[in-house]
């Protein structure tokens, strides 16, 4: 029989795709940031956020970001970033916990920048999907904290050729797509597939087939 405990655990990160936000900040430089509570729906996104970080105050000034979501193989990149902002002076909540001030978070996480098509903010190249968004609402969330969550619209889809189904070319293969994922605040990949679900036929092609 399985017992059940109660417990208060600091953060409840279950699982979830890490995403690159590059955003732009007010003299023209690119902004990078990892985060990692984002949910999805249809070409709709949820971004939980706080309002102080420089990722917020760009997406909420330009009104667009890039999502660009890494693989399992941009570790070393991700961790880069992880203790670095773009706000300058740092913030003293940012600043108690060891983040520093960092102007160039492209050449900091040795990632290539790529222009985009109808937002200012770059894509990254190394990440195999990039998703071009546009903000739609700023939603408080736990008041009065700073939290936020930045509800985005994407406008455009980009990946890998690699990833997409051979005879289907707008759907991606899940069996190619190993997505880094945050949880419990480490990082983790996909195991192997376990089963087919019923929901591949609602959706898009079985790709078992």
């Amino acid at each position: 029989m399985t017992i059940h405990v109660e417990i208060e655990p600091k953060i409840l990160y279950f699982g979830s795709s890490i995403v690159l936000i590059s955003t732009m900040n007010v003299d023209g430089t690119p902004n990078l940031a990892p985060m990692s509570s984002a949910w999805w729906l249809n070409r709709s996104c949820m971004l939980g956020l706080s309002s102080k970080s420089q990722t917020a105050l760009n997406m909420i000034r330009e009104g667009e970001c890039v999502l660009n979501l890494p693989s399992i193989d941009l570790i070393s990149a991700i961790e880069s970033l992880t203790l670095v902002t773009g706000r300058n002076p740092v913030p003293e909540s940012k600043a108690a916990r060891g983040y520093q001030f960092e102007p160039d978070k492209f050449g900091k996480s040795k990632l290539t920048p790529l222009p985009s098509r109808d937002v200012k903010a770059p894509r990254v190249q190394e990440c195999p999907v990039h998703l071009e968004a546009k903000l739609i609402k700023v939603h408080p969330f736990e008041e009065p904290s700073s939290l936020v969550a930045l509800e985005v619209h994407i406008e455009k889809i980009h990946v890998d050729q690699e990833l997409t189904m051979k005879d289907h070319p707008n759907y991606i293969n899940p069996s190619k797509w190993n997505p880094m994922i945050m949880n419990f605040c480490e990082y983790f990949g996909l195991s192997e597939q376990l089963s087919t679900s019923r929901l591949s036929a609602v959706f898009g092609p079985d790709v078992t087939k």
